[in-house]
C-alpha cells in the first residue's frame, strides 16, 4: 500500500475538501484525487461517495480514515526511530499577528531552526480572524492569534499574554506618569476597530469615567510607530514591542496609572500524523513566550 496515497486520502478527509488537501501537500487537485481512486481500486472499495458535488464520505471511507491516521502516525514512529527522517525538509506554515512577529517571532524561528535543520518556514502575517479561517480550513498548519481558532480537527492552547501599554514620542510625552485624563488631550492609536486592544482602551477609559478621546483603528503596528514618531499620538501596544521600537526609533513606554488588559494569545494548529515538527514548534513556542513575558515582567518592575 502506498502511504503517500494514504496521505491524500487522510488530509482530504481531515480537511473536507480535496482542494485544500492538494494545497496542504503541494500536489496539483487532479493529482491527488488520482491517489485516492488509485487506493480505492486497491482496496477495492469506495471512501468518497462522488455522486454529485458535495464532498461526504462512506461509511467504510470512515472505518479506513481511523485506519490511515494509525498508518501515518506507524511510519512516523518508524523513521524517527531509525533516523531516517531527521534531516528530511518539513514545510510548516505558519501564520501570526503583528504583535507577534515585532516581538518574539524572529528570536524562536533561529532557535526553531537551531533545533529542527530541516525546518522550512511559509509565514503569513495577517488579523486574527483571517487567521483562525485559514487554520480552519487547513490553509496554515500553526497560526499565533488573539483569539483560538474552531472547527472538527483542530486544536487550541494559551499562551502568555502580552502586556499592554501606552507609548508616545520620547520627548514630546516627557511626563513621569499619565493619568487617563492626562492622555484623553491626545490622540490614540491603537488595533483594528472592534479587535480586543480597541475594545480594552474604550473599557479603560468608561470605568475611570472619562470621556474618551479621539481613537484612531490602525492595522499596522509599523505605521502606528511612526504616527506616534511623528508626533500624531499616543498607540497602545504589546510592552515587548514597544521595548524593541525604543531602541531604534524616539518612542518610549509612558508611565500611567491606569492599566490596560493584556492582549491574549492562542497557537491553533491541526494534528500532522505524518510530523513532529507542528508539535515540536508548539511546545517550542509555549516555553519562548513565556520566558518573553517573564524577561518583559522583571524589567517593568525595575
Amino acid at each position: 500500500m502506498n502511504l503517500r496515497f494514504v496521505e491524500a486520502y487522510y488530509w482530504a478527509v481531515s480537511l473536507k475538501s480535496v482542494t485544500r488537501a492538494a494545497e496542504k501537500l503541494f500536489i496539483t487537485q487532479s493529482a491527488l484525487s488520482a491517489r485516492i481512486a488509485a487506493l480505492e481500486e486497491e482496496l477495492g472499495v469506495m471512501l468518497l461517495d462522488r455522486r454529485d458535488k458535495q464532498f461526504r464520505v462512506t461509511v467504510v471511507g470512515t472505518r479506513f480514515y481511523n485506519y490511515a491516521q494509525r498508518l501515518l502516525e506507524l511510519q512516523r514512529q518508524i523513521k524517527a526511530e531509525m533516523g531516517s527522517d531527521q534531516l528530511r525538509a518539513s514545510m510548516l506554515r505558519i501564520g501570526a499577528i503583528e504583535s507577534v512577529v515585532h516581538s518574539w517571532l524572529g528570536d524562536w524561528l533561529q532557535q526553531m531552526r537551531a533545533d529542527q535543520p530541516g525546518f522550512e518556514l511559509e509565514l503569513t502575517v495577517e488579523t486574527t480572524p483571517l487567521l483562525t479561517e485559514h487554520v480552519r480550513r487547513g490553509t496554515l498548519d500553526l497560526v499565533f492569534a488573539a483569539l483560538p481558532s474552531s472547527g472538527e480537527g483542530v486544536r487550541t492552547r494559551a499562551l502568555a499574554p502580552m502586556e499592554m501599554v501606552f507609548v508616545g514620542h520620547a520627548l514630546l510625552h516627557p511626563r513621569k506618569r499619565y493619568s487617563l485624563a492626562d492622555l484623553a488631550r491626545f490622540d490614540l492609536l491603537t488595533f483594528q476597530r472592534g479587535s480586543q486592544p480597541h475594545l480594552a482602551l474604550l473599557d479603560a477609559f468608561r470605568q475611570e469615567g472619562v470621556e474618551p478621546p479621539r481613537v484612531h483603528a490602525i492595522s499596522s503596528i509599523s505605521a502606528m510607530v511612526q504616527l506616534v514618531e511623528g508626533g500624531f499620538g499616543i498607540a497602545t501596544l504589546p510592552r515587548l514591542v514597544a521595548e524593541r521600537m525604543a531602541q531604534r526609533q524616539p518612542v518610549r513606554v509612558l508611565n500611567t496609572v491606569a492599566l490596560l488588559a493584556p492582549l491574549p494569545l492562542h497557537v491553533s494548529y491541526r494534528d500532522d500524523p505524518t510530523s513532529t515538527v507542528t508539535l515540536a514548534a508548539l511546545e517550542a513556542a509555549a516555553a519562548f513566550a513565556g520566558l518573553r513575558k517573564r524577561a518583559s515582567s522583571k524589567k517593568s518592575i525595575s
